[in-house]
């Protein structure tokens, strides 16, 4: 196996993020709205609202964590959301997507992470049964639901 290296990306590294997120929504069958310049804004401007930490191969960025913090109040601490996890096929099933875990909760220990948290779609076996290895367990009496485009503007209104 390569040597495959971890590290929490910065702003100069959105164009392979950018990248990596297409090829994971398009396994989605989706297409992904967000940019470059909306990666770089929101994850590396003044304010960042999320961070990334990148698997490497010779350098080249191969998968990747996007997480961000959310809080718990039941819990009374801070977890984090793990929004996208991807590996490029050829890494897969080589035990690095829970190392990529493990460097994720390193590189956010300055959040005091007590839990991690994330969705994993229905039909997606191989994600689920993997998730299920790393010990991660659905949540029962509860569903996620969203609120967004006008109906999101009409709330704010």
């Amino acid at each position: 196996m390569s040597d495959i290296t971890f590290r929490r990306a910065g702003a100069g590294d959105v164009p392979d993020i950018h990248a990596l997120l297409v090829e994971n929504a398009s396994n989605d069958h989706a297409a992904l709205q967000g940019t470059e310049a909306t990666l770089l804004h929101h994850g590396f401007g003044e304010d960042p609202r999320f961070r990334v930490v990148l698997a490497c191969e010779s350098e080249a960025a191969q998968g990747l964590t996007l997480v961000f913090p959310e809080y718990s109040s039941w819990r009374g601490t801070v977890g984090i959301f793990v929004q996208d996890l991807y590996l490029r096929p050829h890494l897969r099933g080589r035990g690095l997507g829970r190392r990529l875990l493990g460097e994720t909760l390193r590189a956010c220990a300055d959040w005091e992470p007590a839990f991690m948290t994330l969705i994993v779609h229905h039909g997606n076996l191989a994600a689920r049964g993997f998730y299920a290895a790393q010990g991660f367990v659905l949540r029962e009496r509860a569903d996620l639901l969203v609120l967004e485009g006008g109906r999101l503007a009409e709330l704010g209104a």
